[in-house]
């Protein structure tokens, strides 16, 4: 089984993001492109450059206080939003948090038959077992997709995220931790299920995030 990998890019122009995104999926399966560091007003530009290439890119457009860079008005995101759905990327990467509170975004998406993955981050900690698989199945009544991360302040932390995999159901489930304490969660999800993990080209984007090489490094270990 080939184990499957997503590049995190978090470029500040168009032009920088077309050449990373080429770069990328020269080496990796998918892209995960971070629009939230481009300035609005960039954003369709850059869409439209790279809009061959959306068929292998998860795209997010995260607000600040999801641990993103984007600074515009909520309401200029969901817009923004909708405008990459049309794009009709391989998974357009929406917070829970924003799919619960803007009903009308989630409808939108829906009748565009866009492939939504339904996110949601722990940046402090990592929940008890109880309240992670609760969170998963509200959740899932939103998309079969779903992510779910958290911060892991010891392997247990990890473990717990893991443990998530046995609950799933239909749903494909992405679910790690980040932290030093959670990167081995980043490559055992591979093995449990997740269809792919993230990696960065050099740089790390997330918290204990590996880089493309290693995680190519360790996945292809021969026994």
């Amino acid at each position: 089984m080939k184990h499957k990998t997503c590049v995190s890019i978090a470029e500040n122009t168009p032009t920088k993001l077309k050449k990373t995104l080429k770069i990328a999926l020269k080496k990796s399966d998918y892209a995960e492109i971070r629009f939230d560091f481009l300035k609005a007003e960039q954003i369709p530009k850059a869409l439209n450059m790279v809009k061959a290439e959306l068929t292998r890119a998860v795209c997010t457009l995260r607000p600040k206080t999801e641990g993103g860079a984007f600074e515009g008005s909520e309401k200029e995101r969901i817009s923004i939003l909708k405008l990459i759905s049309e794009y009709n990327p391989f998974l357009l990467d929406v917070e829970y948090n924003t799919i619960k509170k803007h009903k009308d975004l989630e409808k939108y998406l829906r009748s565009s038959k866009t492939k939504l993955l339904v996110s949601w981050h722990d940046f402090k900690k990592t929940p008890n077992s109880a309240n992670l698989k609760n969170q998963l199945k509200k959740m899932s009544r939103h998309s079969s997709i779903v992510k779910i991360v958290t911060t892991a302040k010891t392997v247990d932390d990890s473990t717990r995220v893991l443990e998530l995999y046995n609950k799933k159901g239909k749903t494909t489930l992405i679910a790690f931790s980040m932290g030093d304490a959670g990167r081995i969660s980043r490559i055992l999800c591979l093995y449990l299920g997740s269809p792919y993990t993230y990696v960065s080209l050099g740089k790390p984007v997330a918290p204990g995030q590996f880089s493309l090489d290693e995680v190519k490094k360790i996945t292809n270990l021969k026994k």
